[in-house]
């Protein structure tokens, strides 16, 4: 059996609309790409964001698959007229039925981020059963393993002694950093967005793992203040959130930061400069963490 794919390129901001409407019209799945990794066949997992941040993205393409080339066309202009606009240049192509859920899981095998502690999905064997494996599978929420800057803190987190050491992890995402932490001995644990569904992701990716962390939405995080802070988010929230991370770090502990790009570390150093002592702790991809301690003579 085969299926139609229709592609078409729209505007960043619009596209959740289309891909609504789509999915109203008939639409079977909607998939949204960066246009810079090309098809949706050539990506290497279908649906993947090319490395870097989103919100770069000034052009979505989006890939409706559907049964036939006269639905692609009915769903098109159907959907166009839900959203108010008009039918955008598109292209149609085939594509031949595959076990879409197993070539997806094929994609993700388990990450080592040192010998002891590995990211497993849950339908692989740990490669080293003594280790620390974080059971963690692709979902909702931002934060598998696969990207640099989530490795980066994970690097972070396994090179210090947690054991015993508060932490808090800001902008948690699928919680993978927390629970990496409270297995790594930290407590206690907490972790905080301020997405929804980042908070119930977070707390089943801890109950899977058996990990003791807490997740609560931003708006109800307490005023504690935390021996380590980790927040893998990016450059410009980073520089907003410097004051507030500043007041939930404890004199003498150690925050660390990424999300942010090598040409942006300068700035975001100089925004946590009041504060802490920071420096450039690791890079891989282009991407760096920035480490700092927070001093006792900062305000």
């Amino acid at each position: 059996m085969t299926f139609t794919a229709l592609r078409f390129d729209v505007s960043a901001d619009e596209a959740e609309c289309w891909s609504d409407a789509l999915l109203e019209a008939g639409a079977l799945s909607v998939d949204a790409t960066d246009p810079r990794i090309g098809t949706a066949e050539e990506s290497p997992v279908w649906g993947e964001p090319a490395a870097g941040p989103r919100e770069w993205w000034p052009v979505t393409r989006l890939t409706a698959l559907c049964n036939d080339d006269g639905q692609a066309s009915t769903m098109l202009h159907d959907a166009a007229a839900a959203v108010a606009r008009g039918v955008p240049s598109f292209e149609t192509y085939r594509v031949a039925d595959r076990d879409w859920v197993r070539e997806t899981q094929a994609q993700f095998a388990p990450i080592r981020i040192r010998d002891d502690l590995w990211i497993v999905p849950s339908w692989c064997a740990p490669p080293r059963r003594d280790a620390i494996n974080v059971i963690l599978d692709p979902g909702l929420a931002f934060g598998t393993g696969s990207h640099p800057t989530t490795r980066l803190c994970l690097a972070w987190l396994a090179a210090q002694d947690m054991r015993g050491v508060s932490l808090l992890d800001y902008g948690c995402g699928s919680g993978i950093l927390a629970i990496a932490g409270a297995l790594l001995g930290a407590s206690p644990v907490v972790g905080t967005d301020v997405d929804p569904q980042a908070i119930v992701a977070s707390r089943a990716n801890a109950a899977a793992n058996r990990a003791d962390a807490r997740f609560v939405h931003v708006d109800a995080l307490d005023a504690g203040r935390y021996l380590r802070v980790v927040a893998n988010i990016l450059a410009r929230p980073l520089t907003v959130l410097a004051r507030i991370f500043a007041a939930r770090t404890q004199t003498g502990g150690r925050i660390a930061l990424s999300g942010i790009l090598a040409n942006q570390a300068d700035d975001v150093m100089d925004a946590y400069a009041p504060w802490f002592d920071m420096a450039c702790a690791r890079t891989e991809d282009g991407w760096v963490l920035l480490d700092g301690q927070r001093r006792s003579d900062a305000r």
